[in-house]
């Protein structure tokens, strides 16, 4: 059985990704209290997996998680999206009107603005660092005043009660999770790559990169620029790209490495699908 760490403990959206990408096949979930407790505990091979969210559809990118990926040298061997459907919830027997606070995650309180403007103008708002934390603390210790934002699996598995739901802004909204491994080879059937390079501080330098790209017709998904500890205007670029053809994606890795200082393949795996639908954890 494969140990598959996540930052979070159950009932949280890491938990949601992991069961939903491995399916049937038995895993066991290792709950960490940070990114970084995730990525030693697979570098020490205490763990086979981690699964880690990288990006969200509103809230962008966790810069500091593509940091970690490049320092403990991991390898993405896949990926999937989840939709992100929040929703109000409260100890059993609790009102509306009985709400005086509510717990949830800051990027949660964002995605919820507009709802709780409208519904919840006056309700203190505390933040905490997990949503399905939010949930279970409010379970176990019983909070009559007390709502939280967080997905169904946590209402469900710590005996919450749903008195709204789907209350995002944004409906849709998802946020993209990297499945990790400490080694790995291109996955069978890969049509996708994370790739991590530098270019040379001088005019034209990346678009050469990225007309390589356009000329194997690579189809670049995502470019995102991470600065240089030490370094001031350079900077590190992570991309995704896709491809139809294996041999134009090959042809274009190899003129790629004259153009820059440095490259690293992140991962060769198959894409995932972006498919919006209503969470059921």
């Amino acid at each position: 059985m494969k140990k598959v760490a996540i930052q979070g403990i159950a009932g949280s959206f890491h938990e949601d990704a992991a069961t939903r990408y491995f399916g049937d096949e038995a895993i066991e979930i290792v709950e960490c209290k940070t990114f970084k407790q995730v990525c030693e505990l697979i570098d020490s091979d205490q763990v086979d997996i981690a699964v880690m969210a990288i990006e969200n559809s509103i809230a962008g990118s966790l810069l500091q998680n593509y940091g970690l990926i490049r320092d403990y040298h991991l390898r993405i061997t896949g990926e999937i999206y989840i939709h992100i459907q929040m929703n109000l919830m409260v100890y059993p027997g609790v009102k509306k009107k009985d709400v005086k606070e509510i717990y949830s995650h800051p990027v949660s309180f964002m995605q919820c603005s507009e709802y709780l403007e409208k519904y919840f103008p006056k309700a203190e708002r505390k933040e905490l660092g997990d949503n399905a934390l939010v949930a279970k603390t409010i379970a176990e210790q019983q909070l009559m005043d007390v709502a939280a934002i967080s997905n169904l699996r946590s209402a469900s598995l710590y005996g919450l009660e749903v008195i709204d739901k789907g209350i995002e802004s944004n409906k849709k909204n998802y946020t993209r999770f990297l499945i990790l491994a400490k080694h790995g080879n291109p996955t069978e059937g890969n049509n996708k790559a994370s790739l991590c390079f530098e270019v040379g501080h001088f005019y034209g330098s990346l678009a050469k990169v990225l007309n390589v790209f356009a000329e194997y017709k690579i189809n670049l998904t995502k470019i995102q620029s991470v600065p240089i500890i030490g370094k001031p205007n350079e900077y590190t670029f992570h991309v995704d790209i896709e491809w139809d053809e294996l041999s134009n994606y090959e042809h274009a890795i190899h003129i790629i490495l004259k153009n820059v200082s440095s490259l690293s393949i992140l991962g060769e795996y198959v894409r995932g699908d972006i498919a919006i639908h209503n969470s059921k954890k």
